[in-house]
């Protein structure tokens, strides 16, 4: 099948269950993708929220209490939201090439092996039927005569949730708080290598697609080899397409788009823009600049419009409203405007205030 950029945009935005007509449950939505950004909280909530068009931010925080999803760090060193019964395989999966230039790293920040070990037996003798706050975390190490200041403490946290043995909960209050991965994820699934490779890519594509398999390397972390076996695996559960000339994957039952929504408001950190190693057809490459300031790796909040990217913009939490500054990256016209402002409603109701659009 031929598809147009257009098209193609469509059928993401479908994919990316934008279109509110996804599962209807956190725990639905997020297996759905396999995997959710969520490196940033408040984006990690809208994320869901964007998708799940009858709640709000604490029915999405209670369903994470609920343990419908956790956090840890599947794959590229960077936090996502997992099916709990999944987080095992996914680390062995896909985190074990973060692992492997461990070494390295903690030659740089000056921690041995040694004391590295320590610290996951020590935490994970700590959190033993308990969830203790970050802090509390860091607190029980330097009892246990492991200093963690400078970037120990949280290496140390990341490779104990590396090694499988904790993982990240809600947050109590503003902290984030840790768990052992045993006690919020008991009944593991335990797929062999060739099934999780399939799996990943079936989740990928249906999630993200059209897309192409360096998307899915970029993503995953693994290896393009890796990355042919999973399609492979995946077998008819996955289909090819052509888009503009470029041959893109996608699940053969979702290359009807049906409604889209011309208009989205987005988090930052969304697997819409993340989920790709080419943004170029969501981002006009002179926007870049706007929504990742100085290359960062900090994502702007994004205005999609018919799958582009053509604003950012940025919420101040108040007593009594939900302040929203836009900032537009093409000219918008005064009907437009009001349909940015009426994207951005559903935000409001998520954080259960009303809105207040400010335009510069």
């Amino acid at each position: 099948m031929e598809l147009t950029t257009s098209q193609a945009l469509a059928l993401r935005m479908r994919s990316l269950l934008l279109t509110g007509d996804g599962p209807g449950t956190v725990s639905g939505v997020v297996e759905w993708f396999g995997a959710m950004q969520a490196q940033d909280m408040a984006s990690g909530l809208w994320s869901l929220g964007a998708r799940l068009p009858a709640f709000t931010v604490s029915d999405v925080n209670e369903a994470l209490e609920r343990r419908e999803a956790i956090r840890t760090w599947p794959m590229r060193g960077t936090v996502h939201l997992v099916p709990p019964a999944d987080a095992h395989w996914m680390l062995e999966l896909m985190g074990a090439r973060a692992l492997a230039g461990v070494a390295k790293r903690r030659e740089t920040i000056g921690l041995t092996e040694e004391m590295a070990e320590r610290g996951v037996e020590i935490l994970g003798t700590a959190l033993k039927g308990k969830r203790l706050t970050r802090a509390e975390c860091l607190t029980t190490l330097a009892d246990a005569g492991i200093p963690p200041g400078g970037q120990l403490g949280y290496h140390l946290l990341w490779y104990a949730s590396q090694k499988g043995v904790t993982c990240i909960a809600p947050h109590v209050g503003k902290e984030q708080t840790f768990v052992l991965l045993d006690e919020w994820a008991p009944h593991p699934n335990r797929p062999s290598r060739p099934e999780a490779l399939g799996i990943i890519a079936t989740r990928f594509f249906r999630s993200h697609g059209p897309a192409t398999r360096a998307d899915l390397a970029r993503w995953t972390g693994l290896t393009m080899t890796d990355v042919k076996a999973g399609v492979a695996e995946a077998g008819d559960a996955l289909t090819t397409v052509t888009v503009d000339g470029t041959e893109m994957i996608a699940d053969p039952s979702a290359l009807d788009a049906g409604t889209v929504p011309e208009w989205a408001a987005l988090p930052g950190f969304d697997e819409y823009m993340l989920g790709y190693k080419d943004r170029t057809m969501m981002l006009d490459e002179a926007h870049f600049q706007a929504v990742v300031p100085g290359g960062n790796g900090i994502f702007q909040s994004t205005i999609v419009r018919s799958g582009r990217v053509v604003a950012t913009w940025k919420r101040t939490l108040g007593k009594k409203a939900v302040v929203i500054d836009v900032f537009p990256l093409v000219g918008l016209k005064p009907a437009e405007r009001k349909q940015v402002e009426a994207a951005l409603q559903p935000y409001a109701r998520f954080v259960e205030l009303p809105a207040q659009v400010r335009w510069p």
